[in-house]
């Protein structure tokens, strides 16, 4: 390379890293200024129980319509549970809601990924409940009732999942923010 073009690459190399380290004070600035929601955080802690706990219920019962020796009653039982773990979390996920305004940009992904992923898992869990009220006699050999309920668990794992991961990630992000802020004041 001869000297004019290294000359030339090295000067605009130089406003490429200038023009990075001129943008980087903003994007810190963005980073910091909406810190997480207390509040939102508490919820999203109780809304994990909550759909750890349902996923437990829906695995039962998915279980369940392979065996032929639990009967209708005990079938609606499980699905009572379901359906009482579904509107607990629907209640918890009104005060997200409520509360989202003040959460930081991933609390709010979190809240708004959480509302499609419930409804899902509600309206599904209203069909089972539903077939399971109109063939109480027959769920053992309905496929439409034990679809439902593998779906139910399926929605419910996934529910557990998207609400961990999320959490999970607000962890990280916090402990790379104390990392990222201690490195800078041993930095200076």
């Amino acid at each position: 390379m001869n000297k004019g073009k290294r000359t030339g690459f090295l000067v605009a190399l130089a406003v490429v890293v200038a023009a990075f380290f001129a943008i980087l004070p903003v994007s810190r600035a963005d980073d910091t200024a909406t810190q997480d929601s207390e509040e939102v955080s508490k919820l999203l802690a109780e809304v994990k129980a909550e759909t750890h706990e349902l996923e437990k219920d829906a695995e039962n019962l998915s279980a369940w319509t392979r065996a032929k020796n639990i009967s209708w009653e005990g079938h609606t039982g499980q699905t009572e549970l379901i359906r009482e773990h579904v509107n607990k979390t629907g209640r918890l996920l009104t005060e997200l809601q409520n509360a989202r305004e003040g959460a930081s940009p991933w609390q709010q992904k979190a809240i708004d990924e959480i509302h499609p992923a419930l409804k899902s898992l509600a309206d599904n869990t209203r069909a089972t409940i539903t077939l399971l009220s109109e063939n109480k006699s027959r769920i053992h050999a309905n496929p439409e009732y034990r679809d439902l309920a593998t779906a139910n668990y399926d929605l419910a794992r996934e529910l557990a999942a998207l609400v961990t991961e999320y959490i999970d990630y607000g962890k990280h992000q916090a402990e790379f923010q104390r990392l990222h802020e201690k490195l800078q004041v041993s930095a200076d």
